[in-house]
């Protein structure tokens, strides 16, 4: 079952512990991920090249809501959780409600933390922790064009006219 990917913080933790005990490598990214597109998708799949295991942190509907304003996101976010964890690239995901992943990132000491191109690697919140213990940061190339706020102004430019 896809809900069985789904952990809390601490459940995570200790999946972390015995997974790196094994030698694996982990990966750890984290989005809104509202309205799910191929774009999401082939990120997800690029960042788990990155590693053994890919654990995607996926913000809140009230973490949204301060980031990007009371219209968003359009999906819930149980939803958005289980369309997550549904794609076959991802191995674990969580919900976190802070405007940052840096909790998550600090407890779960993942070997790559990954983001889209589009952010500055010097930039990518948590990057100056992951480094301080040997993780690497990275980025994987976004697809072009392919953006929720593109499918929302798609949609609206088709159905309101």
């Amino acid at each position: 079952m896809i809900t069985e990917k789904i952990k809390t913080l601490p459940e995570l933790k200790k999946i972390v512990t015995a997974l790196k005990s094994k030698g694996k490598k982990i990966a750890f990214t984290n989005g809104c991920f509202d309205i799910l597109h191929y774009g999401h998708a082939k990120y997800l799949e690029d960042a788990k090249k990155k590693a053994d295991v890919l654990i995607v942190a996926v913000n809140s509907d009230s973490s949204i809501r301060r980031i990007k304003g009371p219209s968003r996101p359009v999906v819930r976010e149980q939803d958005r959780l289980r369309l997550i964890v549904a794609l076959e690239s991802v191995d674990y995901a969580l919900l976190f409600n802070a405007d940052t992943p840096f909790a998550v990132i600090k407890a779960l000491k993942p070997d790559v933390l990954i983001k889209g191109a589009d952010w500055d690697k010097n930039k990518i919140v948590g990057g100056d922790f992951v480094t301080s213990y040997g993780g690497t940061v990275s980025t994987v190339t976004l697809v072009p064009g392919r953006s929720t706020s593109s499918l929302i102004q798609e949609i609206i430019k088709r159905y309101t006219r």
